[in-house]
This record gives C-alpha cells, structure tokens and sequence, in this order.
C-alpha cells in the first residue's frame, strides 16, 4: 500500500477528543478516510461540544462501546491510562481491528498494549510531532498534520499488515513518516522533548521561588522559552513517570550544564561563558527556521 491509495475505515473510535484527537477525527472526515467516528472520554459536555462540531458523529463514555466494532481505535488520552483502557476493551474489539496511538512516550508501553491487544487486535504505536501546549477542540484542525513528522514504533511482534496501513494513514493526512524502535523513541524525543518540558516548568517555578512579583515583569524571552509550561501536568506527570529511565539521566547532564556555567560565573571565566554561549547558538541555528 503506498501514500497515494485511500486507507478507508467503516468506523473510527477516538479514545481521548482533545486536541490531537479531534484534528485526527476532522482530518480523516476532510479526506473521506472514515464512515463514521465514535468518540470515548470522561467529560460528556466535552464529547457533545465535539458532537455539535461536526468532530465525531457519536460518542460513548464506556469505552468498551465505544470501541465496538471499529476498524481503528486512536488512543489519545494521558498515556497513563492507556493500559487500563486495553485491558478493558481488549476482549470486545473487532477481530483484526488495529490499535493505535498519538502519545509522546513509547518504550515499554509499546510492549505492554501489544501483549495486552493480541490477538484480538494489532497495536502500531505512533507519535505525531504535533499540537502545541494548548490541548481540547476548541483549536483542532484537519491541517495539523500536514508537513509534519510522525514516527511510527513497530516492534519484531507488530503486524506487518498493520504497520504499512497506518504508514499509509499518516502520510495521507500530510504527515512524512519516520520509522523507529520505541526504545529509540523514547530516547530521542525525551532529549528533545521530554526535558525541555521539564526544565520550562521548572524555569517558571525557580522564578516564582525567587520573587512571585518578578513574574508581571516577563517579557517575550520568558513568555517562550517557558510557553509548553502551560502544557497539562497530568499528561507530562505520565510521560515523566513512563520515561524516567531516560530522563532521571537527561536531568543530570542539564544539571552539569548548569553548574559549569555556575562556575565559569563564579571564576570570572567570561571566554568560556561566551564559548559556551557560542556552541548554543551554533547548534540552535543548525535547526532551521521554526
């Protein structure tokens, strides 16, 4: 199957209407992906609101309904729950359904709903590198993926079947698709992503631990290096917890960043501030315009 063939599912179930998965929903709509999408979460006035929106066409906040008799179920809730959601789901699905996701944290988890799915169903994990620190539907949009990464998990179980339909998915809702394990995964975005997180809410908690007051203060070189601290805590409090391997050791090198420049400060040493100032930039500017 490649990109340019039509990747049709009589029923989609969103597991999780925020964000990504109300652009996920309008996206496959806009390109007659989809017969019809179900919608599972756990605030009923949020399902109708997506329901009014044309988002979904119906919803269910049991998920085990929700999820019956659907070719595609999209986890797209807190990765958190994403184990306790398979396990109830997993004898009621459709013979041959694929399971899949859109959470920033891989690793175990990926075994995990494998084990838990099959075989019943097959899991491809996968990761859009989209969205922003702003979840709920009130900003989704059927272009959010358009020209943007999403890497897909595959492990030696995964259905091969499965993992080239939802390449072909991804790539006809705009997205380019990157293959790798979900060790590799994890690894990668918990540098690029995971940690930034972390330090941007624990910028904005150092400022206010300083002087509450100064914060009125900030201005636009605050307000971005520390924007995803708006991100929601209990989605990062679950990526945190299911990535700690990783970054328990990420946390650690920014931790010696921060006290080499600590110590260049401290000794005067204004040449090697700079130099190492210098070797930011240098490899800040290697990315390319945002």
């Amino acid at each position: 199957m490649n990109s340019e063939e039509k990747v049709f599912f009589n029923k989609v179930s969103i597991m999780g209407v925020g964000l990504i998965g109300a652009s996920f929903a309008l996206a496959l709509k806009k390109r007659g992906l989809c017969g019809s999408v179900t919608g599972f979460g756990r605030n009923g006035s949020n399902l109708l609101k997506a329901g009014e929106r044309g988002i979904i066409d119906s919803f269910d906040l049991d998920p085990v309904r929700a999820s019956a008799d659907s070719d595609l179920v999209l986890f797209a809730m807190h990765a958190g729950s994403f184990t306790e959601t398979a396990k109830r789901i997993a004898g009621s699905l459709k013979q041959g359904a694929v399971v899949t996701d859109v959470g920033s944290v891989k690793g175990s988890l990926v075994y995990e709903l494998e084990n838990i799915l099959s075989p019943q169903a097959s899991f491809v994990g996968a990761h859009p590198i989209a969205g922003g620190e702003k979840s709920g539907i009130d900003t989704a949009d059927a272009e959010l993926f358009q020209g943007r990464r999403c890497i897909i998990t595959p492990t030696g179980k995964t259905d091969k079947t499965a993992v080239e339909m939802m390449a072909a998915l991804w790539q006809s809702l705009g997205a380019e698709v990157v293959f790798m394990s979900p060790e590799e995964h994890d690894r990668v975005l918990g540098a690029v992503s995971h940690l930034p997180h972390i330090i941007a809410y624990e910028m904005v908690n150092a400022a206010g631990e300083i002087d509450e007051s100064c914060l009125k203060y900030s201005g636009a070189g605050f307000r971005d290096v520390t924007r995803i601290a708006s991100s929601s805590p209990e989605l990062w409090r679950d990526v945190c917890m299911l990535n700690k391997g990783n970054l328990i050791h990420f946390v650690d090198v920014f931790i010696r960043r921060l006290e080499a420049v600590r110590g260049y400060m401290a000794s005067d040493d204004a040449e090697s501030l700079e130099e190492d100032f210098r070797k930011a930039k240098t490899l800040r500017d290697g990315l390319g315009q945002d």
